[in-house]
């Protein structure tokens, strides 16, 4: 198989036409390798419109080229800037941001997929990541030092509702990506703090993705 030019064919008609258009994202997508995150198994659909088996029989999935490339886009991490992300799957999110910000601590709820993407990371040379393992859906207090904060926090999973505790951990003018909702309408929201206690909320799109396992469920009425 032609990597290179399935690379190429994805980026000019997936990712460009879902209104990724920062030219420095589109040059990372080239040169953070996707295929090398892929399962074996599925290298050679790496580059498809869709979401990918991550394997185990956990029934988890590598998100879309297209949303892993607007997601980098929307939280445009800065090499100064440190990222919290939520379920690191097979690391390839998790290198593009940590190719951008200063560092990313990323938590999986699998042990398995943490091994797999250490491995992943290492070979692509990503040094600047932080892997844990752990169930992090409603809260990162297990995982993070007393009082730390962080400029960016993605969440890999959807959430019904975002807990309150992620938004505790958000560093002041920091952003915060989530997809919030249940299936058949979610939204991708971009929540940032402005001032003490205030943050803002921003729809950005309508999709749908797997839930983040064990997230925080509302009061739901039972007819």
């Amino acid at each position: 198989m032609n990597f290179e030019q399935a690379r190429f064919n994805m980026i000019e008609q997936q990712i460009r036409t879902w209104e990724v258009l920062d030219q420095d994202v589109l040059d990372l997508l080239s040169l953070v390798k996707r295929e090398d995150f892929v399962p074996v198994a599925y290298r050679a659909i790496a580059f498809t419109d869709m979401e990918i088996p991550l394997g185990g029989g956990h029934g988890q999935f590598m998100m879309a080229p297209k949303m892993e490339a607007r997601i980098v886009q929307e939280v445009a991490p800065k090499a100064t800037e440190r990222v919290l992300e939520i379920g690191t799957g097979s690391g390839y999110l998790t290198a593009l941001l940590a190719s951008r910000a200063l560092s990313v601590t990323s938590i999986e709820y699998f042990d398995a997929y943490s091994r797999t993407a250490a491995s992943n990371l290492a070979q692509a040379n990503i040094g600047n990541a932080i892997l844990k393992i752990g169930d992090a859906a409603q809260s990162p207090a297990a995982f993070i030092g007393a009082g730390e904060k962080f400029d960016v926090i993605v969440l890999t999973g959807s959430v019904p509702i975002l807990p309150q505790a992620y938004l505790d951990v958000l560093a002041e003018s920091g952003c915060l990506f989530a997809i919030v909702g249940d299936a058949p309408t979610m939204k991708a929201t971009l929540f940032t703090r402005t001032t003490g206690n205030a943050y803002t909320a921003t729809e950005i799109f309508e999709t749908v993705v797997p839930p983040l396992l064990n997230a925080s469920q509302p009061s739901r009425f039972d007819f």
